[in-house]
């Protein structure tokens, strides 16, 4: 990712830490194994006021206990969308060995926190409301104001930690999870040491569930081994989750100098914008923003090992993922292994990119590719790793997202020197 005016890379982005907090695992290491094993954990939702709502199979987040991690000041104030993220950001600094402390040693303002967010506090918004109408506006809490609101994890965070340095929001869809690590990245370009980076959603409130049914996207299906199939015959949609993950960003020789491992570098990214369910115009979309992502990252198609797809599990936009890899790819796109980890554990809208670039650090980093769970007969033209991982040396990952409302992003990465692999 160039800094601006010559066009030559003067600060490069490391990938320091990773924190995460998933269906399948509340810390990066139970992620990724879980990931690398191809485990689903897909199951009948079970969050009370859901049972008579058509949406039956989601990837809850069990086991989470937000009291014994975030203190009570902040709890009060905030969603478990907020609650996920601000447990992510605590084990993505520990896991970058940075303390609050010592990320603000330097100055408090060069420390900077991005979020995407594609629908905010649901369950805290449903709850106040219902005081509202059943209790009275005397009875509405003064957090309502704030804790429904997509900005409210940047806010906290900042605020929990003291980090002053430049803070944003991006809202640009479920895509906008790769669009805040490309605003962070360009961020530490611009010369913020580190910048905390991520996304995490809690989408399965009944008033959450409610506005989904929407989505003719969406599976109704009430088998977790058959309701989130992408490219195969059998799709019929995506099974929404829970969760995300969040990162350390700094900038490459700041991190050297202080010691911390360099996990991986963020070489590229581009985004473009194809309207809602076009997803015949997803093909286009998403090949122009692959080979905007390679272009920035200086890379020729056949150095990408391993693409981590959006695999949203409509026939059509299956379709057009899998064309817009040969588009921009060439022939390499029809041989590059393809993967798709989040059919075991649910899409959680701009948690999930984020979670796919932590696994795709984690594979680089371990030289396995992990597979797609419940998917087996594939009828695209592509190499869907499936069953178990697949050992492979991987230098290079991309990594694909879109949106429900027709964003499409893709972002390169680089393996980092501090990789085992």
């Amino acid at each position: 990712m160039n800094g601006s005016g010559s066009g030559i890379r003067t600060r490069r982005t490391a990938v320091t830490g990773i924190g995460v907090v998933a269906p399948n695992g509340l810390h990066a290491d139970t992620y990724w194994k879980s990931v690398k094993e191809g485990a689903s954990v897909l199951d009948r939702i079970t969050r009370e006021g859901c049972e008579h709502l058509p949406l039956r199979v989601a990837g809850e987040v069990r086991g989470f206990d937000p009291s014994a991690l975030i203190e009570e000041t902040f709890l009060v104030q905030t969603d478990l969308f907020t609650h996920f993220a601000l447990a992510a950001a605590d084990a993505a600094l520990q896991d970058a060995g940075l303390t609050k402390a010592a990320a603000v040693a330097d100055s408090p303002y060069s420390v900077g926190v991005v979020t995407a967010a594609g629908s905010g506090g649901g369950e805290f918004g449903q709850r106040e409301l219902q005081k509202l109408w059943g209790q009275g506006s005397r009875f509405v809490g003064p957090y309502q104001s704030i804790a429904w609101f997509y900005a409210a994890s940047t806010g906290q965070i900042s605020i929990r930690s003291g980090f002053k340095g430049p803070c944003g929001v991006v809202a640009s869809d479920e895509a906008g999870g790769l669009d805040a690590v490309a605003h962070a990245a360009r961020v530490v370009e611009r010369g913020t040491d580190v910048v905390v980076v991520g996304a995490a959603e809690a989408p399965l409130a009944p008033y959450s569930m409610v506005c989904q049914l929407g989505y003719p996207e969406l599976s109704t299906d009430e088998d977790p081994a058959t309701a989130y199939r992408p490219f195969t015959s059998a799709a019929r949609g995506f099974v929404p989750a829970e969760g995300g993950a969040v990162l350390i960003v700094e900038e490459a020789d700041r991190a050297h100098r202080r010691g911390a491992v360099v996990r991986a570098t963020v070489a590229g990214h581009a985004a473009t914008f194809t309207g809602a369910s076009h997803w015949d115009q997803s093909r286009e979309g998403l090949a122009h923003a692959i080979q905007g992502a390679l272009d920035e990252a200086g890379c020729a198609p056949e150095e990408i090992d391993v693409v981590f797809a959006d695999a949203m599990g409509v026939p059509e936009a299956d379709r057009a993922e899998a064309l817009a890899l040969v588009d921009a790819l060439g022939p390499h796109g029809t041989r590059v292994p393809v993967t798709a980890p989040k059919t075991g554990i649910g899409r959680s809208y701009c948690g999930a990119p984020l979670l796919d670039i932590a696994a795709a650090v984690l594979a680089m980093e371990h030289g396995q590719i992990p597979p797609t769970p419940n998917v087996f007969d594939i009828c695209h033209r592509i190499d869907l790793v499936t069953a178990t991982a697949r050992p492979a040396e991987l230098r290079t990952a991309l990594v694909l997202s879109r949106g429900l409302m027709g964003s499409n992003a893709a972002l390169v990465l680089r393996r980092g020197p501090g990789s085992t692999a």
